[in-house]
């Protein structure tokens, strides 16, 4: 079929409301994708973008069952469980928005670092943002595609291992500038600036990059005296500060950042908006993004780089785990081979309370029990959840949402084994990819 028919055989798709117009969408090349964008109404534009997320949505929910049913069968817990056609659903989405716009987007590597899908992952992303010399490393190794650094200090020791495995470094005051700026202005690699935006509506402390004396980002005042005396080496911007947020906050922060620093935007060759943005999350507003990004470049002339972690692996990956005992203190505890405190630690930095399949609240279900993790850590407690049976030993708990910030914030305290990694693959079937032992806790204490 030559691609004026296959151009012609998907706006037909889209104009039916066909579900399969958005698997259509994907299968074409970038440049026929690009006709047919540039073939839709803007009303088509708007089907064309829901079928993508009712298709994308319903692919997840045939996912969570396969989850149970692996869950149910002969695998070795705890386990984290990475559905890798998730991903790659997710990772359509963020193509779509790259088509729409010709933004470049990056997988932040602090979130999700299990190189074992990177190939698929590159496939559709840029490539990857890193926090430091290991991260940087990982993606110039493992994703082969650009690498984009940012740390809030570099030092001697790793700074020209950081600048080989980028394409750009981001600095994180003028002092450090001054220090690396020439080195990596030498090697190529372009230099970008991160600045604080001044406005954040990100609720916890712990987490607002805006927050009351934050280390994150030069200040305007600082800014404004210092930017004219490096202007000429400076590729571009960089700011973040949402967490697991919709497109109307971006808008928010946009409005801010253009207040604070407008006059420095035009001529450099590139804004980075950071990360914090789910965009494949089910209620997140795409069209809001595309129409950011877009009347943004148009203004300023610039390229503009997107770097969401979650949204990549979000609600793709689960953590199976398993009852070793019940014990009784006033309320029934089921003691599982899953760590709170080592292997979903958010739960308790955050906190939070994970999901698990088939579960209610507290008391919403028949049978209500502590779920608890087996360190001597007396609050390695993942939360209070209700079942319709009672639990029994043995039985197996799928936690939802694992694949981000837990593979990658996992530790052996207590000498407690890191959970296996395994990957679904396109098809169904289930490879282990990384087991861990004692090994892995000897050599990470002397």
């Amino acid at each position: 079929m030559t691609a004026d028919k296959r151009i012609e055989e998907i706006i037909r798709a889209i104009s039916a409301k066909d579900t399969n117009a958005a698997d259509m969408y994907h299968a074409l090349s970038g440049e026929t994708r690009q006709k047919v964008l540039k073939t839709l109404s803007a009303d088509g534009l708007k089907t064309l973008t829901k079928l993508i997320k009712e298709n994308k949505k319903k692919r997840f929910a045939v996912a969570n069952k396969r989850f149970l049913e692996i869950a149910a069968g002969d695998v070795t817990t705890p386990v984290y469980l990475i559905d890798e056609t998730l991903i790659e659903e997710n990772m359509r989405v963020l193509q779509y928005v790259k088509d729409r716009t010709g933004c470049k987007i990056f997988h932040a590597l602090k979130s999700y670092a299990s190189f074992a899908t990177f190939p698929m992952m590159a496939r559709y992303l840029d490539g990857t943002c890193a926090s430091g010399l290991n991260e940087a490393r990982l993606g110039y190794e493992e994703f082969k595609k650009e690498v984009h650094t940012f740390g809030a200090a570099y030092t001697d020791k790793e700074i020209a291992e950081i600048l080989r495995c980028s394409n750009s470094i981001i600095f994180n005051s003028f002092y450090q500038l001054e220090q690396y700026g020439k080195a990596a202005w030498k090697s190529g690699v372009q230099i970008g600036l991160r600045v604080n935006p001044g406005y954040a509506e990100v609720t916890t402390d712990m987490y607002n990059p805006c927050s009351p004396n934050s280390r994150l980002g030069i200040i305007q005042e600082i800014f404004n005296k210092e930017f004219p005396k490096h202007k000429g080496i400076i590729d571009g911007l960089h700011f973040h500060a949402m967490c697991e947020q919709n497109s109307d906050v971006l808008e928010r922060i946009l409005k801010s950042f253009e207040k604070l620093y407008r006059p420095y935007i035009k001529g450099l060759k590139w804004v980075n908006f950071g990360g914090g943005h789910h965009i494949t999350r089910d209620d997140y507003d795409i069209g809001l993004l595309i129409r950011l990004v877009n009347t943004f470049k148009k203004k300023y002339g610039v390229q503009v780089y997107l770097e969401p972690g979650e949204a990549s692996v979000l609600n793709a990956g689960v953590l199976i785990a398993s009852v070793l005992d019940i014990v009784q203190n006033e309320a029934e505890v089921a003691i599982i081979d899953a760590s709170a405190e080592t292997h979903m630690p958010d739960v308790l930095l955050m906190p939070y309370r994970p999901n698990i399949m088939e579960s209610g609240q507290a008391n919403e279900k028949k049978h209500t029990y502590i779920i608890a993790g087996p360190s001597c850590l007396a609050g390695d407690v993942v939360g209070d959840y209700s079942f319709d049976e009672p639990l029994k030993r043995g039985d197996k708990l799928v936690f939802t949402d694992m694949a981000l910030y837990s593979i990658v914030k996992s530790t052996t305290f207590n000498g407690i084994n890191l959970p296996d990694i395994a990957v679904v693959r396109d098809g169904g079937e289930v490879e282990v990819i990384k087991q861990f032992g004692y090994k892995e806790y000897r050599n990470r204490q002397s």
